[in-house]
């Protein structure tokens, strides 16, 4: 259960990735099964796109890119019911490792946080929905979860915006001990334009030393289009900030490959960021993942 965090900011090694061994840190699944897998109260089957993404879906994707392992991250069609997933998980753990979603109101949050914790999950996603950005990440079960997250080293998952960054750095001083890792570069430019402001907020994040971000989701920042390179003053402020060693690469996917393909996003970082070094991507795609997830 326990998993290891806040390494150190890396450097220029000269060691050399391995194509094949690439980790995807961010994909969704889900099936039509909808028997034996129930939608959360209040989905319906149309808002489903693609109706379906399993398991071979995203290997389908990801094997001739280079990527053999997938963190897969609870659909939120299924609310707190994390079973789709960690059948995924049961049956394939050398290659799936899975953040679930707890309903953190729940009176034994930390019994159910544990017992997913035994089942290969290696932590929370957080989703504050329908609330004001400044508050979004207080309340008692919150406070419960960031402080047993901390002595299980579980991994908290935090989808925010720009304008919640810092609500997330308020929880940080109050829990520094936790570990964190920001979605998607807190989602900036999805909205609008990338601003100085909201590149500054997410780097002030780099002083907490258990806090890594994700660089995913290109195909919802900035422009949106490929190749993405609009992003790279993004991407070379927050590598900056954090170093390579708390950084790490996810798709998104099916999202990633409705209007692009999955070669759009990993080649941003393989292939496109020439401030990146063989040993800054290898941390990137690889090292940083296989060492908080996979361990």
């Amino acid at each position: 259960m326990a998993l290891p965090g806040g390494r150190a900011n890396g450097g220029k090694e000269d060691s050399q990735p391995t194509p094949g061994s690439y980790v995807d840190t961010h994909v969704h699944i889900w099936t039509d099964d909808f028997e034996k897998y129930p939608l959360t109260q209040g989905v319906s089957p149309e808002e489903m796109m693609p109706r379906v993404f399993s398991c071979e879906d995203i290997l389908h994707h990801a094997k001739p890119n280079g990527v053999s392992r997938v963190v897969l991250i609870q659909m939120s069609y299924y609310g707190s019911d994390n079973s789709y997933m960690l059948e995924a998980v049961r049956r394939r753990p050398e290659v799936f490792a899975g953040i679930a979603v707890v309903d953190w109101h729940s009176s034994d949050l930390e019994t159910k946080m544990l017992r997913l914790a035994q089942q290969g999950i290696s932590g929370f996603r957080i989703f504050p929905q329908n609330v004001p950005a400044g508050t979004c990440l207080e309340g008692e079960g919150l406070d419960r979860m960031f402080r047993f997250a901390a002595k299980a080293n579980l991994v908290m998952c935090l989808l925010v915006n720009p304008e919640a960054l810092p609500a997330v750095r308020r929880r940080c001083e109050e829990f520094p001990d936790t570990p964190v890792i920001i979605d998607h570069l807190a989602r900036i430019g999805m909205a609008g334009p990338v601003t100085e402001n909201d590149m500054q907020a997410l780097c002030a994040l780099a002083c907490y030393p258990r806090v890594k971000v994700k660089v995913s989701a290109f195909y919802a920042l900035g422009t949106k289009k490929p190749p993405h390179l609009d992003l790279a003053p993004l991407i070379q402020r927050v590598y900056e900030a954090f170093g390579p060693r708390r950084l790490m690469w996810g798709s998104d996917c099916p999202f990633q490959v409705q209007s692009e393909t999955y070669a759009d996003s990993i080649s941003l970082v393989r292939d496109r960021l020439d401030f990146l070094s063989t040993a800054d991507k290898d941390w990137m795609l690889r090292r940083t993942a296989q060492e908080t997830f996979f361990q």
